[in-house]
């Protein structure tokens, strides 16, 4: 089956419709083929503007958020990127058409595993994947230009900040388990970190030392 007229139709109705003007994102968004990334027996609903399960109680975002978020960044091309929560890889595969070099850090090694198949699959040879607790970050990467969180955390962990390179942008949903408030945080001079509230949100706990513990989820 050929997606390339829903996946040219989701980038028209739900994404560049509703405000999103960078043409980066807009171009990385029409070239993921965001099926794969979904499960066989979804893939009619790949293109669709909502999320999905992919398992271990976790979902893919809908296609908005993912160019919401991307465009958060305000990339230019070629940076150095941290992605937290790197799930079906989706959103690390639209961010590898973008930046030089993508890391991702995600908390459950099933998912890892099958996230790196699939970018392999599609050529994304830049993106790097870590099995780990992805409150952290990836200290032995840092600085990063930009770094992307696609779970909630009930406040923003410090080793985001300390990894954030000097004019680097952090998007990251903050708030409650059930409702949060999208946020923009830009390393503006050492030591100055300036916030932006961006949308309200809803994603998955950020689990980790640093964001939710996994008795509370």
């Amino acid at each position: 089956m050929d997606f390339t007229i829903s996946r040219r139709r989701m980038v028209e109705q739900h994404i560049k419709a509703r405000g999103v003007r960078d043409p980066l994102v807009l171009d990385a968004m029409s070239q993921v083929p965001r099926h794969l990334f979904v499960e066989e027996a979804l893939r009619d609903q790949a293109y669709s503007d909502f999320p999905l399960p992919i398992g271990h109680r976790q979902t893919i975002s809908q296609p908005y958020m993912v160019a919401v978020m991307t465009e958060a960044l305000r990339l230019k091309g070629g940076e150095k990127v941290l992605e937290i929560g790197t799930g079906s890889g989706y959103q690390a595969a639209v961010l590898s058409r973008i930046a030089g070099r993508v890391y991702t850090v995600e908390r459950i090694a099933e998912l890892a595993r099958r996230a790196r198949r699939i970018l392999d699959q599609i050529g994304a040879i830049n993106v790097n994947i870590k099995v780990t607790d992805g409150t952290f970050g990836w200290e032995e990467e840092q600085p990063f230009d930009g770094i992307l969180v696609t779970a909630g955390a009930p406040s923003i962990p410090p080793s985001y900040l300390h990894q954030l390179a000097p004019g680097g942008r952090l998007v990251i949903p903050v708030g409650s388990l059930g409702s949060q408030t999208l946020m923009r945080v830009t390393h503006s001079a050492p030591g100055r970190f300036d916030e932006e509230r961006l949308l309200d949100c809803r994603f998955v706990p950020l689990i980790g030392r640093n964001g939710w513990q996994s008795e509370e989820y």
